[in-house]
């Protein structure tokens, strides 16, 4: 496949094929499958987040550092008053771990702080976890993985959405976060049908703008623009009248409120729901790795569009979960993805409930 420069970010990459710009694989998430050369992504701002070409792991001799380990079973119950809110793991990925991880902080001290939790420091594993709350009569899914557009390792939902008794159809409601492609590849499958066929959808307003935008894909790098046809090609395949853009801030859907959490993304976006005295906050990608981000609010993902923006957020949402003692659920979360957020020296720590 050839190659071209792409001048404006001084560095040379091959160009995506078809395949990965319609499933949106130009995701830096993706690592243990294609590897990003590792000059283009020092030099990337949006590309960072959003969209960067890759070479094949294999053809690169990349390390083989395993699989994940993925969670028997893949799916967890937690009951909140007369709701439930359920776990549903989706894969996970194994990416190494290198100096471009963490983009404001040294290697050295990212593996000091994963070694002293006794976590490796060769390579970290990124797990894919939407939850389904279910009250009143409704079924809301939060985010939805990959379907099968994803690595090997993913595209476990709907097995494991089986496995709990519920299907697919049964679904009634789906809410996005944001727009990055393991949010929403899950929403179509590779033959273009509904994953969720009577579901109704909802978007953050601010998230949809952006990807939408005609005049942002045109200002990007060649190079990034997967991304922003990855997420044209799933919102228009959603059926209009059943298409809802929500600011966010306001309530949802009955008993889910939307919480504005820019920074990761223009218009990400993290949900509450309250039953029963309890109080769940889905934090979507607020942190990736909690081990490293929950730990030290203050260092910077790759992944994070405005990294200034996003280390405020961080650390006001986090605040915002310990002051309501709320039950916090992260899409990146190690499996069961959901417990408590405790406060832990100048950050923050993760508890997964049992």
């Amino acid at each position: 496949m050839s190659r071209r420069n792409i001048s404006c970010l001084g560095y040379s990459a091959r160009r995506p094929d078809s395949a990965e710009q319609s499933f949106g694989l130009l995701n830096p998430l993706y690592w243990n499958v294609l590897m990003l050369d590792r000059r283009a992504f020092l030099a990337t701002g949006i590309a960072g987040a959003s969209a960067l070409t890759f070479s094949s792991v294999w053809s690169q001799g990349a390390p083989d550092l395993g699989a994940p380990v993925l969670p028997t079973p893949g799916f967890k119950r937690m009951k909140m008053g007369d709701a439930e809110v359920i776990a549903f793991n989706d894969g996970a990925i194994r990416r190494p771990l290198g100096d471009e991880f963490v983009t404001n902080a040294p290697l050295e001290q990212v593996k000091a702080l994963l070694a002293s939790q006794g976590l490796p420091t060769t390579h970290v594993d990124i797990p894919f976890t939407p939850f389904l709350i279910v009250s009143g009569g409704q079924r809301v899914l939060i985010d939805s993985g990959f379907a099968d557009n994803g690595p090997p390792t993913t595209g476990k939902l709907a097995g494991h959405m089986a496995a709990a008794g519920l299907n697919p159809a049964q679904v009634d409601v789906v809410i996005l976060s944001h727009f990055h492609g393991d949010h929403i590849n899950g929403l179509i499958n590779k033959a273009g049908a509904l994953v969720y066929p009577n579901a109704r959808y909802f978007v953050p307003e601010p998230e949809f703008a952006f990807w939408m935008s005609e005049a942002n894909m045109n200002a990007a790098p060649q190079a990034a623009r997967g991304a922003y046809q990855n997420a044209r090609r799933v919102m228009s395949a959603l059926p209009a009248d059943r298409l809802t853009r929500f600011a966010p801030g306001a309530p949802v859907v009955a008993g889910i409120e939307s919480v504005a959490a820019f920074g990761h993304t223009p218009g990400h976006t993290l949900f509450t729901f309250k039953s029963g005295g309890q109080g769940f906050a889905y934090l979507a990608d607020l942190t990736n790795v909690p081990s490293l981000f929950a730990r030290n609010p203050d260092w910077s993902v790759t992944f994070d569009m405005d990294k200034d923006m996003a280390r405020q957020t961080r650390r006001k949402m986090f605040d915002m979960v310990v002051k309501d003692k709320m039950v916090a659920g992260g899409f990146h979360f190690p499996f069961p993805a959901f417990g408590a957020i405790e406060v832990a020296g100048s950050g923050y720590q993760f508890k997964p409930v049992a």
